[in-house]
């Protein structure tokens, strides 16, 4: 289960998505809008990250909601931040280091 979990934050553009949405809720076009990517693209994303139980989907009218799940996910996102300040020199010197 953690595999499954963990695999929700091993994407660039997952991670983009998350930190756009770490805030506030956002729909698919605005999301698509502030990270640059392609809609299809993202909605891939968007769906393995509510299939991981990382965010969630709020209907209003003709359109979807996007938000982190609660304030763990919140948190744990902050959380790699931080882990991520410790590490980052050994992090830019490693060599299976993927952008």
């Amino acid at each position: 289960m953690k595999i499954k979990l963990i695999h929700g934050f091993s994407n660039k553009t997952r991670i983009q998505i998350l930190e756009c949405i770490k805030d506030e809720e956002k729909t698919v076009s605005q999301i698509v809008e502030e990270i640059k990517g392609n809609q299809s693209n993202i909605s891939q994303h968007l769906a393995c990250l509510k299939g991981c139980g990382i965010i969630i989907g709020r209907n209003e009218g003709k359109y979807i909601f996007y938000s982190l799940r609660n304030q763990h996910i919140r948190d744990l996102l902050t959380m790699f931040d931080v882990v991520l300040e410790d590490v980052e020199n050994d992090v830019a010197c490693c060599e299976r280091h993927i952008d």
